[in-house]
């Protein structure tokens, strides 16, 4: 198999920026020979080249999907940014005994653990009130795993001790190390596939959306296009989050900051 060259990695960054709005800067050339190399020996070819045209023709879908599963990057764990969940929690809190469902939305969910951390605060807040937890992604590899629901104990190291007792089972035996979201939670988190550099599917209005460390991949103009189209799903006065390392700032003037990486959607 031959090294990646500078050309062929300018196709594959042309390929993950018209799929999922992603910018591949330089440094990340070694990145993609690592991950896509295995796809190179599965159909034992010789070149990056010759893989990018096995994608460019179309007549393989799932090898285009599983292309993007690989380039599109996915760390998460439970409870990060532990202050945007307990701002949540006092917006869920002041939306009890309401009789319209509180929704939120996990607009890049990954693996599934920021949705199941805002689907915690919400049973734990909302109590009768109806709550319902969107989480979405490219990549369907991913929410496979969201589906599954089970992790490494090592993800769940900032789950609060109450919240590990009420939603999580400890694995025993040959899982140990792993830990199940109990089926009474899952059932109330829905995923989907959405790619948000499209026009979205209709997804109804939600009192919040997590849309956090994903824009630092996407260039500015992207960036706008994907607010746009997120700030329509968001109910007036509701409430967007991003990434500690990211900022709304000269992206759009339909929010307004009300703490650092949260804001709301000006009515």
């Amino acid at each position: 198999m031959n090294a990646l060259t500078d050309q062929e990695f300018s196709h594959f960054q042309r390929f993950i920026f018209d799929a999922a709005g992603i910018t591949l800067a330089p440094t990340k050339k070694a990145l993609v020979e690592g991950r896509l190399g295995k796809r190179l020996k599965l159909h034992q070819l010789d070149s990056f080249g010759d893989y990018f045209k096995l994608l460019a023709c179309a007549d393989d879908p799932d090898e285009v999907q599983m292309a993007v599963d690989l380039l599109t990057t996915n760390e998460t764990y439970f409870f990060r940014e532990i202050k945007h969940f307990d701002f949540l929690r006092e917006r869920a809190l002041a939306a009890r005994n309401r009789s319209q469902p509180f929704r939120v939305w996990s607009a890049a969910s990954s693996s599934g653990e920021e949705a199941y951390s805002i689907a915690m605060v919400l049973s734990d807040c909302l109590e009768s009130t109806p709550w319902e937890v969107l989480g979405t992604d490219i990549s369907t590899q991913v929410l496979r795993g969201a589906t599954r629901a089970l992790y490494t104990m090592e993800r769940a190291r900032h789950i609060p001790p109450a919240y590990m007792r009420r939603f999580c089972l400890k694995g025993t035996g040959e899982h140990e190390g792993r830990l199940l979201i109990d089926r009474s939670l899952r059932s109330k988190v829905l995923f989907r596939q959405v790619n948000l550099n499209v026009p979205l599917p209709h997804l109804g209005q939600f009192d919040l959306v997590f849309l956090r460390n994903v824009m630092i991949y996407f260039s500015d103009e992207t960036k706008r296009e994907v607010v746009s189209r997120v700030l329509a799903t968001i109910k007036p006065d509701g409430h967007f989050f991003v990434g500690h390392s990211e900022t709304l700032n000269n992206i759009s003037q339909a929010v307004t900051p009300v703490a650092p990486s949260i804001y709301r959607k000006v009515a």
